[in-house]
């Protein structure tokens, strides 16, 4: 080798603490073994918590009956869903026909109802009809049996009238005259007649008793009351036309006194008496 030739120079080592700098140094791995006990202690540890968790299990009254309400529910619309996927699916199979021979029969039926929903109200608006007419006529019934009361002297009225005194200081005065004076009242329109607390029916009869007079058996004293309910218009003239009932008392020295009244009262009544032989055509 000559001494031009130049030497090729060789590598000089880095230093060793370099070299550890440089370089990444590796993390040893765990042991397999190791890390697999690892996962099972982990398993196992939320097996356990899971199964703390469900068992023995905590259940309260409202989650209860929350439970309950549910299936009942959901039990409802599975049996409702399978009678229509029933119903329908008969009804899908069903031939023409028989669909409109269904069809035909629900027709029917709604007429039945609607038959018997009109015989119904017909017979509640005869019952109606009825029990107003029976009301009408109690009504009825009961006014003419106050009238008819009234007549036979049985019950109690007033109204408007008059009230005629008469005062006979002589004992003029007969029986035949206040029965005229009865009658002329009656023809007057009197519909209901008191003299001195006796009431004057139909069958009433007048009789001298001595110095008095006598009605219907009953002895009545001076002066001669009467109250005689009626149109005052009517019964006032009635009594003073000429030659009348005011004029022959008169005559008989007797005084007479007229006065009409808008209310008269006739408070006097006779014990309702049962016919022997008469009996209503009726019965």
């Amino acid at each position: 080798m000559s001494d031009h030739e130049e030497e090729t120079p060789k590598p000089v080592p880095a230093p060793e603490h370099r070299l550890r700098r440089e370089l990444p140094q590796e993390v040893p791995a765990p042991p397999a073994e190791t890390a697999g006990e690892k996962d099972t202690a982990a398993v196992l540890t939320g097996r356990q918590r899971l199964a703390e968790g469900l068992w023995p299990p905590r259940v309260t009254r409202a989650q209860l009956i929350v439970a309950l309400l549910l299936f009942g529910l959901g039990f409802g619309l599975a049996v409702q869903v399978a009678s229509n996927s029933d119903s329908g699916s008969a009804l899908r199979g069903a031939r023409q026909e028989d669909l409109v021979r269904i069809l035909d029969e629900l027709d029917d039926r709604t007429q039945r109802l609607q038959d018997e929903k009109q015989g119904l109200e017909d017979q509640r608006s005869e019952l109606e009809n009825s029990s107003d007419r029976a009301e009408e006529a109690r009504k009825q019934t009961a006014e003419r049996e106050r009238q008819l009361g009234i007549l036979a002297g049985t019950v109690a009225a007033q109204g408007p009238g008059i009230t005629m005194t008469i005062e006979d200081t002589k004992g003029t005065v007969r029986a035949d005259m206040l029965l005229d004076a009865i009658q002329e009242l009656r023809a007057a329109g009197a519909e209901a007649i008191q003299v001195n607390g006796v009431r004057v029916v139909a069958g009433t009869y007048l009789s001298d008793s001595g110095k008095t007079v006598s009605v219907d058996g009953n002895k009545i004293a001076q002066p001669f009351r009467f109250k005689v309910i009626g149109k005052p218009q009517d019964l006032e003239p009635a009594l003073n036309i000429p030659g009348g009932v005011v004029q022959t008392l008169q005559k008989e020295q007797a005084t007479v006194d007229v006065e009409p009244s808008t209310k008269i009262v006739v408070d006097a009544l006779r014990p309702a008496e049962r016919p022997d032989y008469a009996r209503s055509s009726s019965q």
